[in-house]
C-alpha cells in the first residue's frame, strides 16, 4: 500500500533523493484513493514542510529528533527493551519474519527500524498490515506521544500509523 511506502520514505533520514520527489510525492498524496482526508491533509502538510526546508535543514532537524533524543528513537524494541539482552531475540525474530515472508533487509539496518517496518507492512493486504501494526500499538502511541512534546511534525506521520492499528484492534 502506497501509504506506508510513502510514509516510511518521510521518516527515513533525508537525502537528496527525497528532495527531489517530495512534488512527486505531494501529487501521489492528492490522488491514493487509500487515504481518508485526514490522512491527505495530515501528510500534505508534511510535505510542504519539508518542501521549505533545505536539504541540510533537514537532515539537522532529523538528527536532533531521532538521533539525539532515545525517547524519538525509531527502532521500536529500543522502546521495549532499551539495551536489554531481550532486545536481541526481538530483532532476530522480526529478521526471521521478514526472510520468511521472501524480504532481505539490506543496507545493515536494523529489523525494527520503522521506515524498514513499514516498507514491509507496504507489501501486505490492508487487514494484514493494521494487525501487524496493532501489534505495536503501544510502541507507536509512546513514540508519537514524545515527538508531540517535542514539538515535532514528525509525530503526525506516527499518528497516522498508530490511527491504522487501531483501526485493526476495533474490526
Amino acid at each position: 500500500m502506497q501509504l506506508y511506502r510513502l510514509i516510511a520514505r518521510l521518516l527515513d533520514y533525508p537525502n537528496a533523493e527525497l528532495m527531489e520527489h517530495l512534488p512527486k510525492m505531494a501529487e501521489l498524496v492528492e490522488t491514493d484513493p487509500d487515504m481518508n482526508e485526514h490522512e491527505r491533509k495530515t501528510l500534505s502538510d508534511i510535505v510542504a514542510w519539508m518542501q521549505m526546508h533545505t536539504l541540510t535543514g533537514l537532515q539537522e532537524t532529523y538528527v536532533q529528533t531521532f538521533d539525539m533524543t532515545p525517547e524519538h528513537d525509531l527502532h521500536l524494541t529500543h522502546h521495549l527493551f532499551g539495551d536489554d539482552r531481550g532486545r536481541g531475540p526481538a530483532l532476530v525474530d522480526l529478521g526471521e519474519h521478514y526472510r520468511a515472508a521472501g524480504l532481505d533487509v539490506v543496507d545493515g539496518e536494523l529489523p525494527d527500524y520503522l521506515p524498514l517496518i513499514l516498507e514491509y507492512v507496504s507489501t501486505l493486504d490492508e487487514m494484514q498490515a493494521r494487525v501487524f501494526l496493532g501489534d505495536a500499538l503501544k510502541v507507536l502511541t509512546a513514540l508519537a506521544q514524545n515527538l508531540e512534546k517535542a514539538g515535532s511534525p514528525y509525530a503526525r506521520l506516527i499518528r497516522i500509523i498508530e490511527s491504522r492499528g487501531h483501526l485493526a484492534r476495533a474490526a
